[in-house]
């Protein structure tokens, strides 16, 4: 694999994030990594460009660790923005072909005031994860599906997308360029961003002329602050998180912006995330702000019917096929409200929460717990068998996880 990189960019150029404890390093020192087999095309201002080896990988970052592993005090990690060395970016003109994808220093992306995502929306976003082995490598979690899903979701845009190669190569070359910030084994993951969006300027509503793909990644721990600890939702009575013929069944960057207030209003109140209902009969369930929900009853695990308002989750179908696999009944179909409220165990799946027990929703003020308070047996089952695949502590017969060295 051949990664290319741009020079290094100065710090100053780069956003400002507030992040756990880290000490940071003259930009011009070299990291020292070890990618086997690989080499660097480094471009440089004019048409020269020369191949160093990988183990001069520069960066504008921090100067203790390892080779393979910055210097970070991994117990303070959350779900918050690290930024780390590189990312990835490949551009399209407007006859849709997508060309010379290269990494360079992470940082600020120049656009066009009148780009189409700046002014219609015309994006889209992806999220992964890849976990740190004992022995070092590195496992990503069915990377092929994100791209798909990303294709599908460029045609209901009118975009142009990556092709699957081209999109599994970017993730990996992300990935590797910053493999120091892989969490170690047991204290979180490397959460992986593709976007594609529209950068051309365009002033009518119309596709952009131009079109960005870009990869960044961040080491991340539990999305919800207490991990595993049963979460509290909040049905939302008012609005509505998608509706029929909409694109609530794409990832739209559009479907993340209308459920940030709905989410403040919820979290103020003391809770974790929204319950959104359907917007028509507002009695079926749908969806949590950023991920699928499950119930259990008698055993049986129920999960509601992909109807074209609800986003086919990489991870609910996981859930779906790990459950089959176990001896699980398993039903996709319309789930009322009032149902769920009766259910013996709830739970949520995505890629950021992984698999999140629900220890209470609140419905037109009536409150219900589940498990006081603890996690559930199904949900227990569940999330072990997710996680030992996802960090190669089980055999993945599956055939889902993909190495990288």
């Amino acid at each position: 694999m051949e990664l290319r990189l741009r020079p290094p960019v100065s710090s100053s150029t780069r956003g400002t994030v507030v992040s756990p404890t880290l000490h940071r390093r003259s930009s011009s020192l070299p990291i020292q990594k070890n990618l086997a087999g690989s080499s660097i095309s480094v471009s440089r201002r004019g048409p020269a460009a020369r191949r160093i080896p990988c183990s001069t990988l520069m960066a504008a970052a921090y100067n203790t660790g390892t080779a393979d592993l910055v210097d970070f005090n991994w117990d303070t990690l959350g779900f918050q923005l690290v930024p780390t060395d590189f990312m990835y970016i490949m551009s399209c003109s407007s006859d849709g072909v997508f060309t010379n994808g290269e990494l360079v220093p992470y940082g600020p992306i120049q656009l066009s005031p009148a780009a189409g995502v700046l002014n219609y929306g015309q994006g889209l976003l992806e999220g992964l994860r890849a976990h740190r082995k004992e022995d070092g490598s590195v496992l990503l979690f069915r990377p092929e599906e994100n791209a798909l899903r990303m294709r599908i979701g460029a045609d209901r845009l009118c975009m142009p997308a990556p092709s699957v190669e081209q999109f599994l190569s970017g993730v990996k070359q992300t990935i590797l360029a910053n493999k120091r910030w892989v969490p170690p084994t047991g204290k979180g993951s490397l959460y992986i961003r593709p976007l594609l969006i529209g950068s051309g300027a365009i002033l009518g509503v119309a596709p952009a002329p131009q079109y960005t793909f870009v990869v960044y990644v961040c080491p991340v721990g539990h999305y919800f602050k207490d991990g595993l600890s049963p979460i509290s939702l909040l049905t939302e009575e008012q609005y509505h998180r998608a509706a029929p013929g909409g694109t609530g069944d794409i990832k739209t960057i559009g479907n993340y912006a209308t459920v940030v207030s709905a989410q403040k209003r919820a979290k103020d109140k003391g809770h974790s995330d929204v319950l959104y209902l359907d917007p028509v009969h507002k009695k079926f369930v749908e969806e949590v702000s950023s991920c699928n929900i499950f119930m259990v009853k008698d055993n049986v695990i129920i999960t509601p019917l992909l109807t074209g308002t609800i986003l086919p989750g990489i991870t609910r179908r996981s859930i779906i096929e790990i459950a089959g696999n176990l001896g699980f009944q398993v039903e996709e179909r319309l789930i009322a409200i009032d149902e769920l409220l009766e259910a013996d165990e709830v739970f949520c799946t995505g890629t950021a929460v992984v698999l999140s027990p629900v220890g209470c929703i609140v419905y037109h003020g009536r409150r219900v717990e589940y498990g006081n308070g603890k996690v559930g047996a199904v949900s227990q089952q569940l999330y072990s068998a997710l996680t030992a695949i996802q960090k190669g502590l089980a055999e993945d017969s599956m055939g889902w996880s993909v190495q990288l060295s």
